[in-house]
């Protein structure tokens, strides 16, 4: 049974590696890897990371290329890949504009698609934007529909899907952090190493599409700010900056030049997990370090006025925060200043599952 997994980030890449590692291992079944190429540059080191080898690569990027641009570019790639392979299933995950277009794509050729981390939302069509239509129109198209969470699960059968076809496996990018953990990690040789010297680290991460322009621009005030606040006492803040210009561009106009704050390119992503692993919390606007992230015991700060993981908030690991100024500064002191309030985020427990997630996908994908 060929099974035609599409990938275009890389958290994406992250997530569905445990998958593809899960399918190599049955026998019977034949997983192809396609590369929809969104995150290219970043997508090759995930693959050496978990030693996978791309079967197919679209490379739909084109410099300063618009949505609709993106969408058509896979749309057209994915559906000649779907007829060309002739897979029992397509597989994707997450809310990416290549996972719409994947799920678009198998129901054209009328192929069975199965939607990795189903379920998700934020009832705000803006917030995330575009991912959150992205995720629902996948959600329509889907055979299967494997749920990190119970509340997802909810979220489908509210929606007329039936159980049997969300079962709720986990967050496959559990998977992915218990295998990295397993591993040792050299701090020297890597570019965390000037990080020791620090005695707390925070760690930033910002690159949502929704906050680009002025909330970017308060969300990277309000670092400053803290990082002038407590440089005194030892506390350091790593952004590893993603590389979009709208981030990049006031990161370094606001960021630069400060001396506990260390800029550095997009990280490997075994080292964001041993660095998450000594931070006292974590200010992002990312969605997959909300699930990492409490697994790990790392409280999270999100940098948004939604989420589509209220799962974390609910059991008391992250907090939402906005992107205003003054509000990121009194949320991220207190975490600093107050061990009671930060122990309390540290013992929460993950509701994103148990490090099994892939297997359960695939056990569903052999039986149905």
């Amino acid at each position: 049974m060929r099974v035609l997994v599409v990938v275009g980030t890389r958290p994406e890449a992250i997530k569905m590696a445990p998958v593809v590692k899960e399918l190599h291992r049955r026998p019977g079944l034949e997983p192809c890897l396609c590369s929809t190429g969104q995150h290219q540059e970043m997508l090759d080191p995930i693959w050496r990371l978990f030693g996978l080898k791309v079967d197919l690569e679209l490379n739909v990027m084109t410099p300063n290329q618009g949505l609709s641009a993106v969408a058509a570019r896979l749309l057209d790639g994915l559906d000649q890949a779907v007829e060309q392979l002739q897979p029992a299933w397509v597989l994707a995950q997450g809310d990416t504009t290549s996972v719409m277009a994947a799920a678009m794509a198998a129901f054209y050729r009328q192929v069975r698609f199965g939607h990795v981390e189903a379920g998700l939302r934020s009832r705000d069509r803006l917030h995330p934007f575009p991912e959150e239509v992205n995720r629902r129109i996948a959600d329509l198209v889907a055979d299967l529909y494997f749920c990190p969470t119970e509340l997802a699960q909810r979220n489908l059968m509210a929606e007329g899907i039936c159980a049997q076809q969300a079962p709720v496996t986990g967050n496959t990018v559990v998977d992915a952090l218990q295998e990295i953990l397993k591993r040792p990690f050299d701090w020297n040789s890597s570019p965390l190493g000037e990080t020791l010297s620090f005695s707390k680290v925070v760690l930033v991460t910002a690159h949502r599409r929704e906050s680009f322009g002025e909330p970017i621009r308060q969300a990277f005030l309000a670092i400053r700010d803290l990082a002038q606040e407590f440089r005194e006492q030892g506390l350091g803040f790593v952004y590893p900056v993603h590389p979009n210009p709208n981030v990049r561009g006031p990161a370094r106009e606001i960021l630069s030049g400060l001396p506990n704050v260390r800029l550095l390119e997009p990280l490997a992503y075994d080292a964001l997990v041993h660095l998450m692993k000594r931070c006292l919390f974590a200010l992002t606007d990312s969605g997959g370090l909300q699930e990492e992230a409490p697994s790990l015991g790392l409280p999270v700060l999100v940098m948004r006025e939604t989420t589509e993981r209220p799962e974390g908030v609910e059991a008391g690991a992250v907090k939402l925060v906005g992107t205003a100024r003054a509000k990121i500064v009194s949320e991220a002191r207190r975490l600093i200043t107050d061990p009671g309030a930060r122990a309390a985020m540290v013992t929460a427990k993950s509701p994103y599952g148990d490090g099994f997630a892939a297997k359960r996908i695939v056990d569903c994908l052999e039986a149905y």
